[in-house]
């Protein structure tokens, strides 16, 4: 028995419906590239951008500590070692000192046994990729904030 024209018919269509699916050989590598890259600029920017808040953060948590200890152990005036141990720290993390604020908070007195002497430090890290133009000092940085607190030797003195 003959098949059906209907048969045939559908045969038919089924093997140019396949002969269609073969035409599409090679497209996927493209696809698979086209998307791949689409997604992977944003996220290889994403980890630049991470790692520069990161490194910012303890760039200035670092000088904070320094700063503290050093503020401790200064037998004058700690305000300009203060100043020096934050910039010679943020030079260190590639941070410019000139844009970090330092506040140095002595309680009671900076050179009083048992004093607790608490040093806060704040700067701008600048995002990758961001150009330096006007206006874009806000949009394209993060504050990163770094505080330490030591506490002075209840023997601070006690020798001089």
């Amino acid at each position: 028995m003959p098949p059906s024209n209907s048969w045939s018919e559908s045969i038919e269509r089924f093997r140019r419906r396949a002969g269609r699916l073969h035409a599409d050989t090679g497209s996927a590598s493209l696809e698979f590239l086209t998307v791949g890259l689409l997604m992977l600029v944003p996220l290889v920017y994403l980890v630049l951008a991470v790692s520069a808040i990161q490194a910012g953060s303890l760039g200035v948590e670092g000088a904070a500590r320094h700063a503290a200890r050093v503020a401790v152990l200064t037998a004058d005036d700690p305000r300009a070692a203060v100043e020096r141990a934050v910039h010679v720290s943020l030079d260190d993390y590639g941070i410019t000192a000139g844009e970090a604020s330092v506040t140095l908070d002595c309680d009671p007195g900076c050179r009083e046994p048992g004093a607790r002497v608490r040093v806060d430090v704040v700067a701008r890290v600048a995002l990758p990729l961001v150009p330096e133009l006007p206006g874009l000092e806000q949009v394209g940085s993060v504050t990163v904030q770094g505080t330490a607190t030591q506490t002075v030797s209840r023997f601070a003195g006690a020798g001089s």
